[in-house]
Parts: C-alpha cells; sequence; structure tokens
C-alpha cells in the first residue's frame, strides 16, 4: 500500500459473511468527499469455528499464566520491588516519623472504633497491627495506614451485632472475596458507586456513629442497629444521664475542635525562608499537638479518670475497662461457634453456629463491606495521588491479603482511612514503610500499656468519634450537585434516608440500584437527531436520523417507534446514520429486521449509512437485508433510485431482497 491509500483488488477481502457488491473508484485512490468509521477494518483472515476456539483455551489460560510470572508482573502486584531497592536515609527518617505520628492517632481511634462495632476494646489494636506490615509489601499507595475504620466498624455491628467471632469471620471471608475481587480484576465494580450515592452514604453512615456515641457521651445504655432505633432507645433512656460522663465527653469535643486549628496557626512572618528557629519549633509543635490530640485527650483523659478512680470515686466516670495484656494468640478464624451450654444442668443456653449458618448470617454484609472497604481505599489513593493512576486491582489485592492476616489475630475488617492518611500524608510519608512504624508502636502498647488503658473514660473515646465524623457530613456538595445536574441529588437523597432508616448494606445497595435505573432510563431513551435534506442532483428529499449511541435491547423499540413515527409524517425515504452505534445485540438486530419490513411493506425506503462491521456482522445473524453504504454520494444515487422504484405511479414494487451496496473505506 503506497502512500496515496490505494484500494486493494476486492477479492482480496473477507468480510466475514457480507454478501456486499463493492463499487471501487475507478481512480483506485480515495476521494476527499469519503467519509467512513475508523472502526471498519477488513481482514483477511477466515474467522474461526467455536470448535477451534474451544480447543484454543487450555494454550490461552496456559499463556496467561506464563505472563502472570514474568518479572513485570511481580513487581506490579508485589510494589514494594519497585520502591525498596531505591530507598535512602531521607525515606526512612521522613517514614520513621509519620509512622509515629500515625500510631498515636491510630491507638485511640482502635479503642474507640471496637465500641462502634460492638466489641472490646482489645479487639480494634488486634486489627491495627499486623495488616500494616502485610501492606509494606503489597500496598501501591505510601498514604494508606490499614486498620479500622468508623466506616468498616458500623458496619461489622450492623452484621456481627456484636459478636466477636462473627466480628473474625466476617475479616478472614471479607479478605477473601476483595482478593478474589483484585485476581479477577473486578477493582471496576467500584464504578457503580457514584458520587452523589457515595456522599450520601458517607453523610448518614456520619449522623449514625454520632448516634451512637451518644450514649457513652451521656453514660446512658442504649440499643438498636439503625439511626431511628437509636435515637428512640436515647430517649427512653435519658432520665438516667451522667453528669461526669456528660461532662467529660463534652469537654473533648469542644477541645478536640479547638486543638483541630492549632496546625493552621503560623507564627512568625509568612514567608518561611525569614523565620528563624524559635519560629520553626513553635509551629512544628503547634502542628504536633494539633496532629497528635485525640493521643492527648485520651492520656489526660485517663489521668484525670484514673484520679477520681484512685481517690474512691468509683463511679463518676464509665472507663474502657480491662484489656488483656501481650499479643493476641495467632489462630485460625473460629469458622463455627460451639452452643453455650450450662455446665451444672446441661441444658443449653445458646444454640450453636455453623460455618454456613455463620455465611447466612452475615449475608449481604460480605458483598457490601468490600466494596465499601475498597471505595474508603481508593478515596484516600486519589487525593494524594497527584494526579498518577490508581491501581485498584492491586489496592483490592493489598487490602484482601491484609484482613485475611487480621483474621488469624482476632481483628475484624478494616481498610484504610482518610482521617489517617491525611495525618500520614501531612507528617511527610515517603514509601508505605511508614506501616511499619505504626505497627510496632501498636505491639508497643499492646505488651506493655494495656494496664494504663483501664482508665480511658469512654466519654473521651465517644468524644473523639464525634469530633471527627461531623466533618464526614458532606452538606458541601449539595450545592453544586443542584447547580450542574439537579437530578443527581435523587440517588444521592434516596442512599441517605435508606441507610439512615435501614441497615447500612441494605441502604447502600437501595442508592446503588436507583443509581443503576438512573443509569438504565437513560440508555433507553437516546437522543436522534433528525435533519431534512435534500440530493443534490434530482432534488429528492430525505430524512436523515441519527442516533446519539449503541442499540441494546432496553432502547431499540423506542427507536424503533421514534424512525417510524417520523417515517409515516414525512413518507420520504429516511437514511439512519449509524456513525455513533458502536454496539449492538441480539434484541436489537430482531427489532431492526422488523423496522425494515415496516417500511418495505409501505414502499418506504430506508437506507442505513456508516454502519460499523462489529454491528454490521450481529444484524447477519438474524438474516437481516438492508441496505447499507460508507459514501454519501453512492447514498443520495440510491435515495434517488429507490425513490423512484418505490414512488406509486411506478409499475415496479420495491424489492426487500435487494443486495446491500457499500464503497470500501481505506485500509
Amino acid at each position: 500500500m503506497d502512500d496515496k491509500k490505494k484500494y486493494l483488488n476486492a477479492s482480496g477481502y473477507s468480510l466475514r459473511g457480507s454478501n456486499y457488491s463493492i463499487n471501487i473508484p475507478q481512480d483506485g485512490i480515495i476521494n476527499p468527499g469519503y467519509r467512513g468509521s475508523s472502526e471498519f477494518m477488513l481482514d483477511e483472515e477466515e474467522p474461526k469455528s467455536t470448535t477451534e476456539q474451544i480447543k484454543e483455551i487450555p494454550s490461552k489460560i496456559k499463556k496467561k499464566a506464563q505472563n502472570a510470572f514474568r518479572k513485570k508482573n511481580i513487581y506490579k502486584r508485589i510494589p514494594i520491588f519497585n520502591w525498596l531497592p531505591k530507598y535512602t536515609k531521607e525515606d526512612a527518617i521522613g517514614d520513621a516519623i509519620a509512622g509515629i505520628t500515625v500510631g498515636l492517632t491510630v491507638i485511640p481511634q482502635a479503642l474507640a472504633y471496637a465500641g462502634i462495632a460492638h466489641l472490646p476494646a482489645a479487639y480494634g489494636l488486634y486489627g491495627s497491627f499486623l495488616g500494616c506490615f502485610i501492606y509494606i509489601f503489597l500496598g501501591s499507595c505510601k498514604d494508606v495506614p490499614m486498620g479500622p475504620t468508623a466506616i468498616a466498624s458500623l458496619l461489622t455491628f450492623q452484621v456481627a451485632k456484636g459478636s466477636w467471632q462473627k466480628a473474625v469471620i466476617l475479616c478472614f471471608l471479607t479478605g477473601c472475596i476483595e482478593l478474589l475481587m483484585g485476581i479477577f480484576g473486578l477493582g471496576f465494580l467500584i464504578d457503580f458507586v457514584s458520587g452523589p450515592v457515595s456522599s450520601g452514604f458517607t453523610s448518614a453512615v456520619a449522623l449514625i456513629i454520632f448516634t451512637s456515641q451518644v450514649k457513652d457521651i451521656f453514660g446512658i445504655e442504649s440499643s438498636g442497629g439503625t439511626f431511628v432505633q437509636m435515637w428512640r432507645s436515647i430517649a427512653k433512656n435519658l432520665h438516667a444521664i451522667r453528669i461526669g460522663d456528660t461532662v467529660m465527653g463534652l469537654s473533648c469535643i469542644v477541645v478536640l475542635l479547638l486543638m483541630r486549628l492549632l496546625p493552621n496557626i503560623k507564627i512568625g512572618p509568612k514567608n518561611d525562608a525569614e523565620k528563624n528557629t524559635f519560629h520553626k519549633i513553635a509551629n512544628k509543635t503547634l502542628w504536633l499537638v494539633g496532629t497528635a490530640r485525640n493521643a492527648i485527650i485520651v492520656v489526660i483523659g485517663g489521668a484525670i479518670a484514673a484520679y477520681f478512680y484512685n481517690n474512691g470515686n468509683t463511679n463518676l466516670l464509665i472507663m474502657i475497662g480491662d484489656i488483656p495484656a501481650g499479643l493476641p494468640a495467632f489462630q485460625i478464624p473460629p469458622f463455627s461457634i460451639p452452643a453455650v451450654v450450662n455446665e451444672t444442668s446441661g441444658e443449653i443456653i445458646e444454640e450453636g453456629l455453623s460455618f454456613m449458618d455463620l455465611i447466612s448470617e452475615l449475608g449481604s454484609g460480605l458483598v457490601v463491606i468490600p466494596l465499601i472497604a475498597l471505595l474508603e481505599n481508593i478515596a484516600i489513593c486519589k487525593a494524594f495521588a497527584n494526579g498518577k493512576t490508581v491501581d485498584a486491582t492491586q489496592e483490592l489485592i493489598a487490602i484482601g491479603t491484609a484482613n485475611i492476616a487480621n483474621s488469624f489475630v482476632q481483628g475484624y475488617p478494616g481498610t484504610g482511612a482518610l482521617s489517617r492518611g491525611a495525618v500520614n500524608n501531612a507528617s511527610g510519608v515517603r514509601t508505605p514503610m511508614g506501616s511499619l512504624y505504626t505497627g510496632i508502636l501498636v505491639i508497643l502498647s499492646l505488651l506493655f500499656f494495656t494496664p494504663y488503658f483501664f482508665y480511658i473514660p469512654k466519654a473521651g473515646l465517644a468524644g473523639i468519634i464525634i469530633a471527627a465524623v461531623i466533618f464526614m457530613v458532606e452538606v458541601r456538595v449539595v450545592k453544586p450537585m443542584w447547580r450542574s445536574k439537579k437530578t443527581d441529588l435523587i440517588p444521592g437523597l434516596a442512599a441517605f434516608i435508606a441507610c439512615l432508616v435501614l441497615p447500612l448494606e441494605i441502604g447502600i445497595l437501595v442508592g446503588i440500584g436507583i443509581n443503576i435505573l438512573f443509569i438504565l432510563y437513560h440508555a433507553s431513551r437516546p437522543k436522534i437527531h433528525m435533519e431534512k435534506a435534500i440530493t443534490p442532483n434530482k432534488g429528492i428529499k430525505y430524512l436523515l436520523l441519527t442516533p446519539d449511541r449503541c442499540l441494546i435491547f432496553p432502547s431499540v423499540d423506542y427507536v424503533r417507534n421514534l424512525i417510524n413515527k417520523q417515517g409515516l409524517r414525512t413518507q420520504v425515504p429516511v437514511v439512519i446514520d449509524c456513525t455513533h452505534i458502536y454496539g449492538a445485540d441480539f434484541t436489537a438486530a430482531k427489532v431492526v429486521e422488523t423496522l425494515v419490513k415496516d417500511f418495505n411493506m409501505r414502499r418506504q425506503p430506508i437506507l442505513f449509512f456508516n454502519l460499523k462491521p462489529s454491528v454490521c456482522g450481529v444484524f447477519e445473524g438474524v438474516s437481516l437485508d438492508f441496505k447499507l453504504y460508507y459514501d454519501y454520494e453512492a447514498l443520495e444515487v440510491a435515495i434517488e433510485d429507490l425513490n423512484i422504484i418505490g414512488s406509486p405511479n411506478s409499475q415496479n414494487s420495491l424489492n426487500p431482497q435487494i443486495h446491500r451496496i457499500a464503497t470500501a473505506e481505506s485500509a
């Protein structure tokens, strides 16, 4: 083929089952007026039969397996091989500072989040160290600190109902599902959770978590799994409010909100180059105090509680109580729960649960929790990616493996938390190695500081959670969403209300379902551009209709009715410009066949222009006879000829079996 792109001989083409008659320009050169789809590729190879394709499956699987162990793929799936050889002293210092800073945030958060999951405080710490070490090897984002989160803790409570055995097996199964999703490349599933649905879900979660901590602020008992049930229970027990816990909780919230402002305070000149040593130390101190505010509040609150407790005021504050010292035992997750039996009478107090019973009780949480965990993790990666692409598949592999490992040390489901990720980034983390120091700090706290955790007041932990989650309510997105596209508020509002009224895993599915309905409705109602045109030679009027998207089963009846309506109204030849139709299915082919028959019955020409070969193949699968063109000149000549043949005064009738005519496109 030379630079002029001459046509090949027509006999050299294999058009895959098409009985086209191809009009070749006499000079063999592309004319400027020729238009065609860039998708129109002519292949000289004969199509393979189904039997041949089935025989090729083992060799394809073998090739995939060989590719999986190539150096490039290994480095992609174990990211530590990429950055560890380039690790420097500066990286080590930055990671150590960031890891210790995040550790000071993780420990009080882990104790508090365990309360959201209605588990003993120790289980929050159990899920905060081994996963950190796993993520160092498999994680692709330096800013992700693996561990319990507020959303994951709330979902764990609604699914596991406060049972540590269910929470641990949920962690194992969640990890397995995440790992399988990563292996099979299902990271794209988070694309089904749109921005409005995510905002509605996050805002509802923030309000539910806030509500779940009100009981500890007031020192009262409450129950219920949904927002409405919790507030009903709180209202019934408000008469039992405790003054000591209320003062402690509200004071912690106020102090935490004020300390949150400290990193924004800058002492000295605005230009960093003009600041002296005192200014730099003061600013760094303010930043450190503001960043480690949770740990500071826990220490001060624990000191106050210990003072009163050791001086006889044992009932002034409710404390989290004893936490077992030492690391948890490394053991297989509980794949069943034995029955609780009265040792004296032998009576069964509580029925045991088999593995299948556990899966049945965990239900939709096994789908929702991995999806939400990925959503949280990807939010951190995107927030600090600086324009780089985020590998959702690799993140699924990393957090899935981390959760499987955590289940062997009695951890419950976790992922990366955006608040800790922000601290990690602001602390100057350089690589995922920062998680090493965070995990070591959690281990040290379990080994040496658990006796002191006894004095931490529950109201203080509740204050830490409330001061964090009130900023999760995404009110700020409503106004731009209203300005941008008002209908996006519907799935967002539906997700918000559903998550407040129903269990969270059901609420998020409701939001996703409504969003998908909007997408399906949009797909079923394509826009069709209508243009009235006249042929240049004989002045024959015709109607040019251009659909703006592919033809699939939800939309074809709508398109057929619309084309028929316009055809009956105008009674002129109709041309369907298929430039934007990049895909079709069997239902579409059958409906187009009916459409062609409708036009032929009333002897009204209908022609197709610029149809992609892949779509053409679908139409040919139902033996559809239609007239197809790839050149405007040939199209308009055909309109003039067909209009004469099909006119009422003509003695000839329009032959429905007329062969399709096409002009070959440049290779």
